[in-house]
């Protein structure tokens, strides 16, 4: 059986469920609500195995309102996956800026040789210089 971090990453890998997680951080919605921008490419029980799969994970929670089922999300339970990414963010910024310092120096040194050939004595197309 996966951890509960793969779980989350494996929930957050398909674009309809990162879409329902957007919807409810707007919110609480019943999967109905969740369902209907779908509902042309897939059907209601498509959509709510998409919720199993983020209540299965811990991202999302299901309440009972009388009849209604409405859903939240837990943005807690997205704290270990920030934490989890946090580590890595560290490391392409550290690459990011590495490779602004490359950049700047490639830049500079450019602007350096354009000015050098300008400042060169021009010849003409026989090797004779320019007067």
């Amino acid at each position: 059986m996966p951890d509960l971090l793969s779980q989350k990453f494996s929930a957050l890998a398909d674009p309809t469920r990162r879409a329902m997680l957007a919807r409810l951080a707007e919110g609480e919605a019943c999967v109905s609500d969740l369902a209907a921008p779908f509902l042309t490419e897939m059907s209601l029980p498509a959509v709510t195995k998409h919720v199993k799969v983020l209540e299965k994970a811990g991202l999302v929670e299901k309440s009972r309102d009388g009849q209604r089922r409405p859903c939240s999300l837990k943005p807690e339970a997205l704290q270990d996956v920030n934490q989890w990414l946090e580590q890595y963010r560290q490391l392409w910024e550290e690459s990011l800026d590495r490779l602004d310092e490359y950049l700047k120096s490639v830049t500079a040194a450019q602007a350096e040789q354009e000015k050098s050939n300008k400042n060169a004595p021009r010849t003409k197309s026989d090797g004779r210089k320019s007067k």
